[in-house]
């Protein structure tokens, strides 16, 4: 399964549990949804109780009454106009475990990097790191505001007041085709700028004659040349599949991860890849991707290879 390559009538699915972080989550997922022209499945995992199936989608997922988190959720969509076609589950199990097995008949995986576990002072919790490494379906961790706390008001997240912008972070080198192909449509469907964040090392020093280290600014120019054609070769096919997506390329040394989240605080979404592991079966997070789920300043999509 690649990105977003379950069938279209597949839901997003968002994981709710009562808490601030996850109703800014569900608005995000809400936006997912109507873009895609998808339902929408609301999720609560409840962390007490007895599984009774081995999966979170069988008769478990009929059992929808008398859940406090999803009753709270009905009452805030009463009303409401333009939502997607909804549907509602409680899993009952371990949130570490059943998180990420909602992804397995996902498009779209969506939850908040805070819950109402663990230390409120984490940036993000054990569960969102779970799902974004683990669940076969592209995640979006929402954060919480740069100035608020769990017990923030309700409400959609928000976005730069210019045009819409989504940031793709490209490793020039070895690019992820899944997270350039995940860039590319929600930037369409959004109707945004990608900008694409490709970073390359930092410049070579050399040393001079009383023993200082000074920029090799020749080789600095040819590294960022040889990026810069390598990101040109990757994006050409995505730019001629969507010639509607405007693209603005940023070549720039140094730390990747300071570089998206510097671009994070003026967009609507940061994507990333998720790398297999080299050595042992499984799915692993990359440094860079790890860093920007933990200090991005907008919703962030990990999108992972094919997993066949």
């Amino acid at each position: 399964m690649s990105s977003e390559t379950v069938n279209s009538s597949s839901p997003v699915v968002a994981a709710v549990d009562g808490s601030a972080g996850s109703v800014r989550a569900l608005e995000w997922a809400l936006t997912a949804a109507r873009l895609r022209e998808a339902p929408l499945r609301i999720v609560h995992v409840r962390a007490y109780g007895v599984p009774l199936v081995d999966g979170p989608f069988a008769s478990v997922w009929e059992r929808t009454e008398g859940d406090p988190v999803l009753d709270h959720v009905r009452a805030l969509l009463d009303g409401r106009a333009g939502l997607p076609p909804l549907e509602f589950g409680t899993v009952d199990g371990s949130p570490g475990r059943e998180l990420p097995r909602l992804g397995d008949r996902a498009r779209l995986l969506v939850l908040g990097s805070r819950g109402r576990g663990g230390f409120a002072s984490l940036l993000l919790g054990s569960n969102g790191l779970a799902c974004a490494r683990e669940a076969a379906c592209p995640v979006v961790v929402v954060p919480r505001p740069a100035q608020g706390d769990d017990g923030a008001a309700e409400g959609p997240v928000p976005v730069p007041a210019a045009r819409p912008r989504v940031v793709l972070g490209l490793a020039a080198p070895a690019p992820d085709s899944d997270a350039t192909a995940f860039a590319f449509a929600e930037a369409g469907r959004r109707g945004a700028r990608l900008q694409v964040v490709a970073a390359y090392p930092w410049p070579v020093l050399s040393s001079t004659a009383a023993g200082d280290f000074v920029m090799n600014a020749v080789a600095d120019g040819e590294t960022e040349r040889e990026y810069g054609e390598l990101a040109a070769a990757e994006l050409a096919p995505y730019r001629e599949r969507h010639p509607d997506v405007p693209v603005d390329v940023v070549l720039a040394s140094g730390d990747a991860a300071g570089h998206l989240v510097d671009a994070s605080h003026a967009a609507e979404l940061v994507v990333v890849g998720r790398h297999r592991r080299r050595m042992a079966p499984g799915r692993v997070l990359g440094s860079v991707t790890n860093a920007v789920l933990l200090h991005a300043g907008c919703p962030v999509a990990v999108v992972g290879p094919d997993a066949g």
